[in-house]
This record gives structure tokens, C-alpha cells and sequence, in this order.
């Protein structure tokens, strides 16, 4: 699995603090750090965090299983099924492409807590540039 520095390349990424674990064609590992200031006001990840993380790590995972001569992708939809909160520890968020085409690379994300039960699953399709 190959070492990326998300932050470099997506500064949004950076400021949640997202830190990639491992990235290959096959699947990206990726978390975000629990901290007051991306909480809810009881306490919680914040949705919009859980969302973010997944949608950088399944960018990315897009990105890596790009067909010759593309030059990036975008996030052309998103949807998210949350299933219980985040307090404490991380979120990590594990990507993996469910279809690879010329003009779509669909990617699911299963985002789990340190205790490695599911947080939430979100489907993105991305757009070959």
C-alpha cells in the first residue's frame, strides 16, 4: 500500500485532520481524530465530519483505479446511512471501488469506530475528468 499525504493535495482534508492509513487500487484506510470542535452539540462526530472523511478517502480510492488517460474525478453523488455516534477515539473510514468504468467509478465506504463497529456506509459515484 502506498503512503499519501491527503493534506498536500486536498487542503480541506488537512484542516479535519484527515491522516491516510494505506492506499491502493483495492482500498483506501483513512481517519479523523475525535475533537470537540468537529462535535455536535451533544457531543457527537458531526455528521458533515463522517461525510468528509468518506468522501476524501473514496475520492481517492477513485483517483487510484483511473483509467489511462483521465486526469481526476469528482463526486457527482453521495449518500450516507448513519447508524450510531462517534465520542471518543476515531472514525476511519475503509473505501472500496464497487465499479470501475470509463465515465463512473462508484466507491463504498464503510466508516468504523475504534472498537471497529459500523458508524456509517456511504455509496459515491465519481465522475472520470
Amino acid at each position: 500500500m502506498t503512503a499519501v499525504d491527503l493534506g498536500k493535495v486536498v487542503p480541506f482534508a488537512a484542516h479535519l485532520g484527515i491522516e491516510v492509513l494505506a492506499a491502493d487500487a483495492a482500498e483506501v484506510r483513512g481517519r479523523v481524530a475525535y475533537a470537540p470542535e468537529l462535535c455536535t452539540s451533544g457531543g457527537a462526530l458531526n455528521g458533515g465530519v463522517l461525510m468528509a472523511l468518506a468522501d476524501n478517502v473514496g475520492a481517492l480510492c477513485a483517483f487510484l483505479n483511473l483509467p489511462s488517460g483521465a486526469e481526476g474525478t469528482t463526486t457527482i453523488e453521495s449518500k450516507t446511512n448513519f447508524l450510531r455516534a462517534v465520542r471518543s477515539g476515531h472514525a476511519t473510514a475503509i473505501a472500496r471501488p464497487l465499479h470501475v468504468g470509463r465515465r463512473i467509478i462508484v466507491v463504498e465506504s464503510d466508516v468504523v469506530d475504534d472498537e471497529k463497529r459500523l458508524v456509517a456506509r456511504v455509496t459515491q459515484s465519481q465522475a472520470v475528468l
